[in-house]
C-alpha cells in the first residue's frame, strides 16, 4: 500500500472514530435498573468528542463536564440517601436517559469457581429460585475479559432486578448475601458479580501493585513487551503439533444436525480413549472445546425395545448425548453433576447400538469423570458398563487455547475486569478465592493484603470493607495429623483479618470432601452478611466463630483461650468432646489430643503420647471433617496452629 492510500485509509479510520466518539457513550454498568451508593458522592463518567461539554442531570443535581483530549469525561454528584426509582439525564450533543435508579448498598463480589457458581446449581435451587422476587436487589455481572493492559472499558453489561427469570445465572454466594442484606437492611442492593472460575489473587492486581513484588515484576515485564498476534501464532503450531488437528468449526453438529451421532457414521479414522477420566490426562493437555466420544454396546434380545437409563458420571462442562441417533439429554455448564438420561422405549435394538457424547469443555479439565461404576445402561435389572475404550475426535478447539489465560499473568483480569467499574461507588467487597494459591499459602500472605490494599488504593474510597471467605474443607480427611497446603492458605486469609475494616465466614463445616464446589452455598453468604453487618454497618451481634487467643501449658497439659465466643465456647458432639486438636513436644510430631472446655472462653488439651506439649494445632487439614468447636451462635472456630514449623 502507497503512503498516498495509506494516508487516506488512516484518515478515514480516523473521521469514522470521531463520529462514533460524537454520541456521549457510557459504560455499561451506567444502564437502567442500576443502584447507586447511598452517602458518598456519587462518581458518573463517560466519553465523548474531544472539548464536548456533557451536562448530568439526577433529581436535583446538575454537574458539567467537558470531555479531554481523550474523549473521558466525569462528574460527581452529591451524596443521596436511600430511595427510587430515579431517573438520570446525561446531555451532550446527544440525550441519554437512565431509568428505575435506586439508591442503596452496593457491594462487589469477586474471586474464583465457588464465587461465580450459580445459584442454579445450588442447594434447594429450585425452591431458591421462585422465591427470587426482590426487585429491590438488582443484579450486573461483569463480562469476563483478559486484558494485556489497563485502560480497558466494558464491552456489555445489564442491571437486572431479581426475579426467578434473572437469578439462576447469577453468583449464588452474592445472592445469598445480597438476600440476607437486604432482608436485615430493608434497603435496595445492589450486586456486581465479577469472577473467574480457578483464577489466582495476582491476576486480580493492578500492575502498579505486582512491579513492587519480586515474584511477579518480571512477568510483568514480559507481559508488557509481548506481542499477542505472534503469542497466539506461536500457541497455534504448538497445539497443531501435539493434538494433530485444530477445526474451528464442529463438522459434527451442522444445522443442529449431529451428523457424528448417527448410527451409520465411520469413525474407523477416530482415536481411542478410556473412560471415564479428564481429556487433559489422556494427551490432550490444556485443551479447551468440543470432543466427541463414540462407544458401541451390546443390547441383548431381552433388552432390546426396552425403556432403559444411561449413566454417564459427570461431564465437564456441558454434554449432549444420542442413543443409536437419537437425542436422549445433556446438560449445559453442570460441570459437578451427574449425568442420567432416559431412553425411550424402541430405541435400544437386538445386537449392536451406540451411544454418542458430546462434550463441551470451557476452561481447566474437561471429559467424562469420576467413577467406572457410575459408567453404564441400566435396563430393568440389567446393567451394561460402559466404561473402557471409547473413540474420540475433536469437533472443535476453543478461542481461548491460542490467547492469553487469565493466569498466564498477573494483573490480567484487573485490566479487563476490575478497572473498567472503578471508581463506580460501592460500599464494600466480598471475595471468595485460595483455591488456586493453596500451594503458595507463604506468598499468598503478602499478595492477598497486597490486593486488597490495592483495591482500596484505586477506587479513593478509603479502607471500604472487604469481607472474604475462608477455603471450606475439601478432600479426603487425613487419619494421622500431617502438613496441609490448605490450611495453610487459611492461616494466610486468617492473618489477613490484621487489615482494617476486614472480615472472614469460616466455612470449614459447609464444604464437600468430593467436591471443590460446595452446594452450601446458603451457609457462605449467611457468615459473609453477618461480617457485613459488624464491619460495614457497625451493629452489634455476634459475627464470627471462635479465635485463637493465647496458649499455656501445665506440665502434659495445655490450656488455649479464644476470643470471639458469644456466650461460651460449645461443641457439636453429644459426649461434648471437642475434636480436631493435636499437640506436639520438641521432636515436632503431633499426636491427636483429647480436649474439653473447661471455661467459658477456655478449652484444656491432654496427649497421652506427649508429655511435654510445646504446640497446638486444631482443624490443621485439608479435610477437618471432624472439628466441632463453635461459639454459642453457631459458628465454628478457625482453624490455627501456634507452631511456625
Amino acid at each position: 500500500m502507497g503512503l498516498f492510500r495509506k494516508a487516506v485509509v488512516l484518515t478515514a479510520m480516523l473521521l469514522g472514530t470521531m463520529q462514533l466518539e460524537a454520541q456521549v457513550v457510557l459504560p455499561p454498568i451506567f444502564n437502567c435498573n442500576m443502584v447507586l451508593q447511598k452517602g458518598i458522592e456519587i462518581p458518573v463518567w463517560g466519553w465523548a468528542s474531544p472539548g464536548e461539554k456533557v451536562t448530568v442531570t439526577f433529581e436535583n443535581h446538575t454537574a458539567v463536564a467537558k470531555a479531554g483530549k481523550d474523549g473521558k469525561w466525569s462528574v460527581k454528584l452529591p451524596a443521596m440517601n436511600y430511595g427510587g426509582p430515579y431517573n438520570m439525564v446525561i446531555k451532550g450533543k446527544n440525550l441519554r436517559t437512565i431509568e428505575n435508579i435506586m439508591i442503596g448498598e452496593v457491594w462487589i463480589c469477586s474471586g474464583q469457581s465457588n464465587m461465580e457458581w450459580p445459584v442454579a446449581s445450588t442447594k434447594n435451587a429450585d425452591a431458591e429460585i421462585s422465591a427470587a422476587d426482590y426487585s429491590d436487589i438488582r443484579l450486573f455481572t461483569v463480562p469476563k475479559k483478559i486484558a494485556q493492559f489497563p485502560g480497558q472499558r466494558l464491552d456489555e453489561g445489564e442491571w437486572w432486578e431479581c426475579s426467578p427469570v434473572s437469578v439462576p445465572s447469577f453468583s449464588a454466594v452474592a445472592y445469598f448475601f445480597g438476600r440476607e442484606l437486604y432482608q436485615k437492611l430493608k434497603v435496595p442492593i445492589g450486586l456486581i458479580n465479577t469472577s473467574w472460575g480457578g483464577t489466582v489473587a495476582e491476576t486480580w492486581t493492578s500492575s502498579e501493585t505486582v512491579a513492587k513484588d519480586p515474584d511477579f515484576a518480571p512477568m510483568l515485564d514480559k507481559l508488557r513487551k509481548m506481542d499477542l498476534n505472534e503469542y497466539a501464532r506461536l500457541q497455534k503450531e504448538e497445539l497443531k503439533a501435539r493434538l494433530g488437528e485444530l477445526p474451528e468449526t464442529d463438522e459434527g453438529l451442522v444445522d443442529g444436525n449431529a451428523l457424528w451421532a448417527q448410527i451409520s457414521y465411520d469413525d474407523q479414522s477416530w482415536k481411542s480413549m478410556n473412560l471415564p477420566g479428564y481429556v487433559e490426562e489422556n494427551g490432550m493437555s490444556g485443551f479447551d472445546g468440543v470432543v466427541w466420544f463414540r462407544k458401541v454396546f451390546e443390547v441383548g434380545e431381552n433388552g432390546a425395545g426396552k425403556a432403559a437409563k444411561i449413566n454417564l458420571a459427570k461431564i465437564d462442562d456441558s454434554d449432549q448425548v444420542w442413543i443409536n441417533g437419537t437425542f436422549v439429554g445433556g446438560m449445559e455448564n453442570r460441570y459437578n453433576d451427574s449425568r442420567s438420561y432416559g431412553i425411550p422405549e424402541g430405541v435400544l435394538k437386538n445386537g449392536q447400538n451406540v451411544v454418542v457424547i458430546r462434550m463441551v469443555d470451557t476452561g481447566g479439565n474437561g471429559g467424562v469423570y469420576g467413577d467406572k461404576s457410575d459408567l453404564n445402561i441400566k435396563i430393568a435389572s440389567t446393567e451394561i458398563p460402559l466404561s473402557g475404550s471409547w473413540k474420540y475426535k475433536i469437533g472443535k478447539i476453543s478461542d481461548v487455547m491460542t490467547q492469553l489465560g487469565p493466569n498466564d499473568f498477573p494483573t490480567l483480569l484487573y485490566n479487563g475486569m476490575i478497572e473498567p467499574i472503578v471508581p463506580y461507588g460501592i460500599r464494600g467487597a466480598i471475595w471468595y478465592q485460595g483455591e488456586s494459591n493453596a500451594d503458595r499459602a507463604e506468598q499468598y500472605k503478602r499478595v492477598f493484603p497486597n490486593m486488597i490494599n490495592d483495591w482500596r488504593n484505586h477506587w479513593r474510597q478509603g479502607d471500604f470493607p472487604f469481607l472474604f471467605v475462608q477455603l471450606a474443607n475439601f478432600m479426603r480427611p487425613s487419619e494421622t495429623p500431617q502438613e496441609s497446603n490448605w490450611a495453610k492458605l487459611r492461616e494466610a486469609q486468617l492473618q489477613t483479618l490484621q487489615l482494617p475494616e476486614t472480615g472472614m465466614a469460616v466455612i470449614i463445616d459447609a464444604g464437600e470432601a468430593n467436591d471443590i464446589h460446595p452446594r452450601d452455598k446458603q451457609t457462605v453468604g449467611h457468615r459473609l452478611a453477618l461480617s457485613a453487618q459488624k464491619v460495614a454497618y457497625k451493629q452489634e451481634l455476634i459475627y464470627s466463630g471462635p479465635t485463637y487467643k493465647e496458649m499455656k501449658t501445665n506440665g502434659d497439659k495445655v490450656v488455649v483461650l479464644f476470643e470471639n465466643v458469644g456466650n461460651s465456647l460449645k461443641v457439636k458432639d453429644k459426649y461434648g468432646y471437642v475434636k480436631g486438636f493435636a499437640v506436639a513436644g520438641n521432636d515436632k510430631k503431633f499426636h491427636w489430643a483429647i480436649a474439653r472446655i473447661t471455661g467459658e472462653n477456655r478449652i484444656e488439651i491432654v496427649s497421652s503420647e506427649v508429655k511435654e506439649p510445646v504446640a497446638v494445632r486444631y482443624a490443621w487439614a485439608d479435610n477437618p471433617d471432624d472439628a466441632n468447636l463453635y461459639n454459642s451462635d453457631d459458628l465454628p472456630a478457625s482453624p490455627f496452629r501456634t507452631d511456625n514449623w
